[in-house]
């Protein structure tokens, strides 16, 4: 073989790996510190500068570019996507378990480990997350405490910001818990039965109002979930990708330091946080707008997924709420004010 050819080969393997092996998430669970002060706007610069790292960059977005309009053209494997869809859209009646074990679990974990929502802000009040996550794991009251757990990251978010955002996905999931409620099985669902059956003692007692469900119901509620969950996961990705590593290159170089990731591929340091910055903003701006979003969602689990066994010491149970909400838009699509629907001429809860 030849040393162009060989060239030539190791330098696709660098781009197709750099999009596939493990990106720089949340830089702030596994640094200390900001790290040296580097100009975003000349690291960018020097990147893009390089003709090397530029090729390397244009060939990735023009294998993504060319994969999306083949099939576009093509139309591959249409049967087998076709049932695929189908079935995910039969674990819809699903969804409400799905959110609860998302948000409940990682909320226990993180009363119990001594922080809120985030690794990033400690605190000593643990009873108040535990709380909420057993809540929602025995799906009682579940529309009314993801609706004061929506309130209560907000406020955490006005007292520590801009930090918290790097679990902006508790705000799709807490927004999807009140508009789905607690689903089957649950603690609301044995209530519910105990109060309509004649005999029982809450059916004498009567239903209590309910003005929180009368309101969520005038709503398609898996449609408006997966949004609620779609922009949030979304911005959360922008906010990885262009806030903690394109404006933040200092630290997020430190993070390819400490695991010598640059040993793992024949491509400069910069590159990888540049091609994992602008990687994790493009997969954000896909989800924001809700195109091709059930591949998006796939991407974006990958993503996290390479993350955690490439970096052993990032938090898995920081991930659990993005693992389990990104699995439940591959179960309700795009939702409403989507790209998809332009694209397929469906209806929205059908991508």
């Amino acid at each position: 073989m030849t040393r162009t050819r060989s060239r030539a080969l190791v330098s696709l393997f660098a781009v197709v790996s750099l999009f596939a092996t493990p990106v720089v998430a949340h830089v702030d669970y596994v640094t200390a510190g900001d790290g040296e002060y580097v100009n975003p706007l000349v690291f960018l610069l020097d990147v893009l500068g390089d003709p090397v790292n530029l090729s390397l960059l244009a060939l990735g977005g023009g294998a993504a570019v060319v994969t999306v309009g083949g099939y576009r053209r093509l139309r591959p494997f249409a049967r087998d996507l076709s049932v695929a869809r189908r079935t995910l859209q039969s674990y819809r009646p699903y969804l409400p378990w799905m959110f609860r074990l998302s948000v409940g679990l990682p909320l226990v974990g993180a009363g119990f480990a001594g922080y809120l929502f985030t690794p990033s802000v400690p605190t000593s009040l643990r009873l108040f997350q535990v709380g909420l996550g057993f809540l929602l794991l025995f799906g009682l009251a579940t529309r009314w405490v993801g609706l004061v757990g929506l309130l209560a990251y907000l406020g955490v978010l006005a007292v520590a910001w801009p930090v918290p955002l790097l679990a902006f996905e508790y705000v799709g999931g807490f927004l999807g818990l009140a508009l789905l409620g607690s689903g089957q099985p649950s603690a609301d669902g044995m209530l519910r039965r105990l109060r309509v059956t004649e005999g029982t003692l809450l059916h004498e007692w009567g239903a209590g109002p309910d003005p929180l469900g009368r309101l969520v119901r005038r709503f398609d509620g898996p449609a408006f979930a997966g949004l609620a969950v779609r922009l949030s996961v979304g911005a959360q990705f922008v906010y990885l990708g262009v806030v903690q590593k394109l404006a933040q290159p200092g630290q997020a170089l430190r993070v390819v330091d400490k695991y010598a990731l640059d040993s793992l591929l024949p491509v400069a340091p910069e590159l990888w946080v540049a091609g994992a910055g602008l990687t994790e903003a493009a997969v954000g701006v896909l989800l924001l707008t809700g195109t091709y979003t059930r591949t998006s969602a796939a991407v974006a689990f990958v993503l996290f997924t390479t993350t955690l066994f490439g970096l052993p010491d990032d938090p898995v149970l920081a991930h659990i709420s993005l693992f389990g909400l990104t699995s439940a838009l591959l179960v309700t699509g795009s939702g409403p004010f989507a790209v998809d629907r332009r694209l397929f001429g469906e209806r929205p809860t059908d991508y």
